[in-house]
């Protein structure tokens, strides 16, 4: 009888606000129990992770602008808008623990570097 693959989110954790490190450790968790940690170079997740982008640019396409909240759209759009931006985030995630960068980290910093050079209007 083969393995059973233990759930990727309890119950509890599915409804609670979750990581970046919490994603990272499970993202690696699922490579390593596939055996695809080999497959992932910098370069064939960032690929990947571009063809996701692609894939997400298609539900957009032909559609123009789009207002906040998608409305008018189908639920089942808005749900694969919601796949295809989780497929993104996972590889970015990802490729960010393969690059050894703390992307929590990366991003805090580069607001506060943003906050300098684009400083808000003082009225």
């Amino acid at each position: 009888m083969g393995e059973v693959d233990t759930p990727i989110m309890s119950e509890e954790e599915s409804t609670k606000e979750i990581s970046l490190k919490d994603l990272s450790v499970k993202l690696e968790d699922f490579a390593q129990a596939r055996d695809w940690a080999k497959y992932h170079s910098p370069r064939n997740l960032l690929l990947a992770m571009v063809g996701e982008v692609g894939e997400l640019s298609e539900i957009f396409q032909w559609r123009g602008e789009v207002g906040k909240g998608l409305p008018n759209w189908e639920e089942s759009d808005k749900e694969h808008v919601g796949e295809e931006l989780s497929d993104v985030l996972l590889y970015l995630i990802r490729l960010a623990d393969v690059c050894g960068i703390d992307l929590a980290d990366a991003a805090l910093k580069k607001l506060v570097k943003n906050a300098i050079k684009y400083p808000a209007n003082s009225l």
